[in-house]
This record gives C-alpha cells, sequence and structure tokens, in this order.
C-alpha cells in the first residue's frame, strides 16, 4: 500500500469490475451508495493475500481475495476471515465491519469478501513528518499499539462466539510442528535448510501460558491511526491468521517485524514499519511493557524461544510467498525479493541459537 488510495491494478491481479459492482448491488441490499460502478485500486503492499480499494461516488470499501497460484493448505480462506471479523465485532471496536462475502469464484475469479473501509493513516516503513509526532508522541503511539495487543489477548473468545477457533492445549507443540512442515514443503534449492532452527525449537519448546485470540499478523502496517490523533489507534487489519492460542506466540510473531534503531544496516533496510523512530521502545522494551501488562514473568533466556520461533516463522511466511515466483506464478516483485529476506532470517535465527547456547552453557 504504498499511498492511502492505492496505486493501478497488477494485470495478473485484475478481475470483471462490472461483475463485482452487480454482485455486490444484488447482495449487499442493506447498502447504500452501490449503484455505481466503483474504480478500483490496489494496495501492493501484500504479498500474500490482495486487497483493492473500491471508490464509489459516495463511499469507499475495501476488497479482499486470495492470489492466484498454488496456495499452502488451510491459508487464504476468505470466509473464514471475514467470519472472525464479523464475530469479533461485537467485543472488540477495532475491527472492520464485513459488508459481504462469496463463495462464488465464477463472479472474479476465487472467492471474497468486501468491507468497510477504516479511514485513517497506516505507518509504512516510516512515521511521516506530516503527522507532527514529538518523541513523546511516538512513545505514547508504541505503547497504544502494544495496549491495543493486549485488549485483544483480554477479548472473551467464548463471548465472541469464537472459541471454536481453538485446538485446546498444545498450541505451541503444533506451531513448531506444523510451520516446520511448512517450511520443508515450501523450501527452494537456493535457500537455506532451517534444520538446526527447528531441531532447536522442538527442543526448547515451552507449555503454552494461556488460550486467548490472538491476531499472528500484528504490526504497524495493520493498524489504523485516528485522523485526529495519530496516536490513538481505531482499527486493527489483517486477520487472515488469527486463531485462539498462546498469547506469548503473537507477541513473538510481531517481534520479528520490529527493528529497532541499533540492529544491522541490513535488517534497517529490510525493515517494513517505523519502530526504529525515536521514542520507538526497543525489542526487549516492548516485550517487558506487554509482559508487565499481562501479568506474565519473563526474563531473557524464556524469551529467546519466542524470538526464535517468531523469525523462523517469518521466514516460512517469505519463503511460500517465494516460492510462487520460483514456480513463475506471479510476477510480483515483492515476491521476488523475499528470498533474500528468507536468507537473512535464517542468519538471524544462527546467531541468537549460538546465543542461546551460550547462555545455557553458563
Amino acid at each position: 500500500m504504498p499511498d492511502e488510495l492505492g496505486s493501478p491494478v497488477r494485470d495478473e491481479d485484475s478481475f470483471d469490475v462490472g461483475a463485482l459492482a452487480a454482485w455486490l448491488r444484488e447482495h449487499a441490499t442493506d447498502e447504500p451508495g452501490l449503484e455505481a460502478t466503483p474504480e478500483v485500486r490496489q494496495f501492493k503492499g501484500g504479498a500474500s493475500n490482495l486487497t483493492y480499494l473500491l471508490r464509489y461516488p459516495t463511499r469507499d470499501l475495501i476488497l479482499r481475495r486470495p492470489p492466484r497460484g498454488t496456495k499452502a493448505k488451510g491459508a487464504h480462506d476468505m470466509r473464514r476471515e471475514s467470519d472472525i471479523q464479523r464475530a469479533l465485532g461485537s467485543v472488540y471496536d477495532r475491527v472492520p465491519r464485513i459488508v459481504a462475502w462469496c463463495g462464488d469464484e465464477s463472479v472474479i475469479g476465487s472467492e471474497f469478501y468486501v468491507m468497510e473501509r477504516l479511514v485513517g493513516t497506516i505507518l509504512r516503513r516510516d512515521v511521516p513528518a506530516s503527522l507532527g509526532l514529538s518523541r513523546d508522541g511516538v512513545n505514547l503511539l508504541c505503547r497504544n499499539a502494544l495496549d491495543t495487543l493486549v485488549d485483544l489477548h483480554q477479548v472473551d473468545v467464548e463471548a465472541a462466539g469464537l472459541g471454536g477457533l481453538g485446538k485446546g492445549p498444545g498450541y505451541v507443540e503444533r506451531q513448531v510442528t506444523g510451520w516446520s512442515a511448512r517450511y520443508r514443503k515450501a523450501r527452494t534449492p537456493n535457500v537455506g535448510s532451517f534444520e538446526g532452527v527447528m531441531e532447536w525449537l522442538e527442543a526448547n519448546r515451552p507449555d503454552d501460558v494461556g488460550q486467548v485470540l490472538i491476531h499472528n499478523d500484528f504490526r504497524f502496517d495493520n493498524l489504523v491511526l485516528a485522523e485526529d490523533d495519530p496516536t490513538r489507534i481505531v482499527g486493527v487489519l489483517d486477520w487472515e491468521m488469527a486463531t485462539v492460542g498462546d498469547p506469548l506466540m503473537d507477541l513473538g510473531g510481531a517481534m520479528a517485524y520490529w527493528v529497532q534503531a541499533s540492529d544491522d544496516p541490513v535488517a534497517k533496510a529490510l525493515r517494513l514499519q517505523p519502530t526504529h523512530t525515536p521514542g520507538m521502545l526497543s525489542r526487549i522494551e516492548a516485550v517487558r511493557y506487554y509482559c508487565d501488562r499481562m501479568g506474565i514473568p519473563m526474563d531473557a533466556e524464556r524469551w529467546a524461544f519466542y524470538e526464535v520461533f517468531g523469525l523462523f516463522r517469518l521466514a516460512v511466511i517469505a519463503q511460500q510467498i517465494y516460492l510462487r515466483t520460483y514456480r513463475g506464478e506471479t510476477t510480483n516483485p515483492q515476491a521476488k525479493r523475499m528470498r533474500w529476506f528468507v536468507l537473512y532470517l535464517d542468519l538471524r535465527c544462527r546467531v541468537l541459537l549460538r546465543r542461546a547456547r551460550r547462555g545455557a552453557d553458563r
């Protein structure tokens, strides 16, 4: 999403806009302002599910659909994603309202859903100077973002009707086993094996600390900031991987994206969000802040597992995206660059493992 109004739609991601408009008029009958055919723009930030802006004369909507080509089993489930948002909206006020879900792939070539567009700022690599945030303002924004994650992890899952998402105790074990299998299936000859990382995760996995609603892709470019106060979070986007599971695994996934000012030049070049900005908490400060709010004891030795797992899981996601380029299923330049991201994450994991082993030997 290079800007808040998107960019022209890539040819490979285009669809029949007239068919979409007709379907919405027929099925979203309670929605005003759908008489015309919308202008369609594409948000190019995502390399997983595809996101589009539908610009009607009197309102904007957002459309989400899967990418073309081979997909990982269980991924890109539009109905599941829309159902989670619809249910969660009754107990968590930072979820976009669902307008319609369509399972008829003949309409635009895939299933899809349409939701309201939350108006506000979405941060990318930097905090725009136009927001006028001081160092203290950035610090408040950072803490508000972490509070938003805490609030999500305190949602009453049963009251939201989302208890069925969970599979019970053993979430950490299932995640280690599942993501390891996904990596082995998606691996190409030009990336590392991660075998040492997977073996260490299996040998060091802790028990679950709880069963809560987790987002599983919590980062700044999935947050919408209020127009009148850019330190306030008004929306959380991209619920594709949300489920019921261990909250520390969600935090580990969020920290995998968290590039701080003291990180190496490669990390800074690859960063996707502005967590290096003066006023942002460092990774360990963010972990301590979250754990204090949740009442979860934490130290560096214990955190090592979640940090390594978060980076490994991110590498698997990147490799699954890169696999589509390797097979010639997409020309998306972001997908092509994912190989270099996987190689870098492999290095980061191995550095952390050496540090963890030195600590265990003391």
